[in-house]
């Protein structure tokens, strides 16, 4: 129960800021947007690099793995790239969320579900 009014007092002091804080939200997502990762699959025979914003900047192969011929193969550490990609820009933006969070020093903020990669 004391846990539902601790996160009513986070959103009321959301609320009261949400000027400054839809700016900084701004700012967050262009900022993670123009960030990139780079995830592999099979050791290094694929490589992803993504921005964090989940565009694809670019999929390299190791030459092995091109001459190998197996298809298969390359569909497979491809997926598995592209979802270790996708993971890490998820951490990442939950991370740069919390460090938001912690420099609005909002109470509840990051208690709130969602906000800071929780759910």
């Amino acid at each position: 129960m004391f846990d539902g009014l601790k996160n009513l007092a986070g959103l009321a002091g959301l609320a009261k800021n949400a000027g400054a804080m839809q700016g900084r939200m701004a700012e967050l997502k262009d900022r993670i947007g123009r960030m990139e990762i780079e995830a592999t699959a099979g050791g290094d025979a694929v490589r992803v690099r993504m921005s964090g914003d989940f565009r694809v900047l670019g999929v390299d192969y190791h030459d092995w793995l091109i001459q190998s011929g197996d298809r298969n193969l390359m569909q497979q550490m491809t997926t598995e790239a592209v979802n270790n990609a996708i993971q890490q820009c998820r951490d990442l933006a939950a991370a740069e969320l919390a460090k938001l969070a912690d420099e609005l020093d909002i109470p509840g903020l990051k208690d709130l579900p969602g906000l800071t990669g929780q759910m």
